[in-house]
């Protein structure tokens, strides 16, 4: 087969222009292509050695395109974070339960029990706990917020139902997170790998008679 002479200008020909020869503008570059080789990294090298430019380049990106987006590698990981815990928020809380405490109940032990083994979540704990930090003592992280918004709303529907028992949303949400935190962060201290479905287990308990009325 012969080959295009590299010296004819795109057009002369009426051949288009490769593609792989017009770099796509900054703005068509997907988010989730960064975060992927975000995550490839995280889990080969830990956060603490992991620098933008390595990012950019796993990513087959510029430096400029990653810093438009993101100030730092902190702030690629919460990405990040926020979006491996949306996934399993929208998967976890199915609307076929028989009711509301029932789907709201399951679906906070499914996230939980993710969120123990899942390896971002390890190899954060184990590398650079650190991080977590400030999302466990000072602040709401954007995963939190969303957490609580779906509790709540599991709540008022729960309540509307009357499979939930009365009392503000808001606090009932709060407090389920809190307890919800402890188990999916602190649970590979309490029980081996093989014992999680007992966490899991007494958690759905615990919920459950917290809400029922």
């Amino acid at each position: 087969m012969s080959q295009r002479n590299s010296t004819t200008q795109p057009g002369t020909t009426g051949e288009p222009e490769p593609a792989a020869t017009r770099p796509a503008p900054a703005n068509a570059i997907g988010e989730e292509r960064i975060l992927d080789a975000a995550y490839e990294l995280l889990l080969a090298i830990g956060m603490r050695r992991m620098t933008m430019a390595d990012i950019a380049r796993h990513a087959e990106v510029s430096r400029a395109t990653l810093y438009r987006r993101w100030p730092n590698v902190q702030a690629v990981v919460a990405a990040l974070m926020t979006r491996e815990w949306t996934i399993a928020l929208v998967s976890a809380f199915q609307p076929d339960a028989v009711d509301g405490r029932t789907r709201l109940v399951e679906g906070v032990v499914e996230v939980v029990a993710k969120t123990r083994v899942h390896p971002l979540m390890r190899k954060i704990i184990e590398l650079d706990p650190e991080f977590l930090t400030p999302y466990l003592l000072e602040r709401r992280g954007s995963s939190t917020v969303a957490h609580l918004a779906l509790v709540e709303e599991g709540i008022r529907q729960g309540q509307a139902d009357e499979s939930i028992r009365a009392g503000d949303p808001v606090w009932l949400a709060r407090q389920i997170i809190l307890v919800s935190l402890a188990s999916a962060v602190s649970g590979p201290v309490m029980a081996e790998k093989d014992e999680y479905t007992k966490l899991d287990e007494e958690l759905r308990i615990m919920l459950t008679r917290y809400l029922t009325p």
